[in-house]
């Protein structure tokens, strides 16, 4: 492990979390300008992130450089395609179960208030934020301080289930699983090489290809055309049991350790 990821596991949830909530804090009291809200909350996160790690930059671009050293770039992008039909079949079980149980609707569309600047930019901003901003904070903040800490104190196993189900609490009903999912496998990706910036790489992958697909898909075909979502809906499936496959194993590895 380098000394950026050293120095990034040495990081402190207390302190971190005192950063968070004296950030909401600061941003309640602002509140009354529109520009400057909770939206903006990873903003500062890096921020503490870039003071808390200024002496091992060059690890970090290090780190960046050898990305490829311990994983191919076909597994990373075979994570991340995978993850994205499945949390299309995701999303659908969450159509179905919404227009099947009309009296649930309110627990289908109930979500913990995001933390990404989506609801107060403009498209590039948004883009940016989601692409670029959300992967380095969410993979910092979960993999690279919550689960380093919580190893210390509790098997591996337990450290990658909880910090994932913290990370998977971030988003929407429908999408909690396969948030949940997601994050097992960024973790995993963690463990095997080491290196945060493996994890950072797959997420920005993941939410750009994800984006560019919203964005593409214009005609909202993906949630109206029936051949299109059952194709869709046959490879969140295939997805869904490669991942089952791959997360049962790689767990396992993790609880024999």
């Amino acid at each position: 492990m380098s000394r950026f990821n050293d120095n990034l596991a040495d990081i402190k949830i207390t302190a971190l979390a005192i950063f968070i909530i004296a950030s909401y804090f600061v941003l309640y009291i602002l509140g009354e300008f529109t520009v400057i809200n909770q939206k903006w909350i990873y903003v500062a996160i890096l921020l503490f992130f870039a003071f808390a790690l200024r002496d091992c930059f060059d690890d970090f671009r290090s780190d960046f450089r050898n990305v490829f050293s311990k994983v191919e770039l076909r597994h990373i992008l075979l994570i991340v395609f995978l993850n994205i039909f499945f949390s299309y079949g995701m999303l659908y079980l969450s159509d179905w179960l919404a227009g099947s149980f009309p009296a649930a609707d309110f627990l289908f569309g109930c979500n913990v208030p995001s933390m990404s600047l989506s609801a107060s930019l403009p498209v590039l901003g948004t883009f940016i934020s989601t692409v670029v901003i959300s992967p380095l904070s969410e993979e910092l903040i979960f993999r690279g301080v919550l689960m380093n800490r919580l190893k210390l104190f509790t098997p591996t196993i337990f450290a990658v289930l909880i910090s994932s189900l913290l990370f998977a609490s971030l988003h929407s009903f429908g999408s909690i699983l396969s948030a949940f999912v997601f994050a097992i496998c960024m973790a995993i990706l963690y463990l095997k090489t080491e290196n945060i910036c493996v994890p950072i790489l797959a997420h920005f992958l993941n939410n750009l290809f994800a984006e560019i697909i919203r964005l593409a898909d214009y005609n909202q075909l993906l949630f109206t055309d029936f051949w299109v979502m059952a194709i869709v809906g046959i490879l969140a499936l295939i997805s869904a049991v490669v991942l089952i496959s791959f997360l049962v194993k790689e767990l396992k590895i993790l609880n024999n350790k």
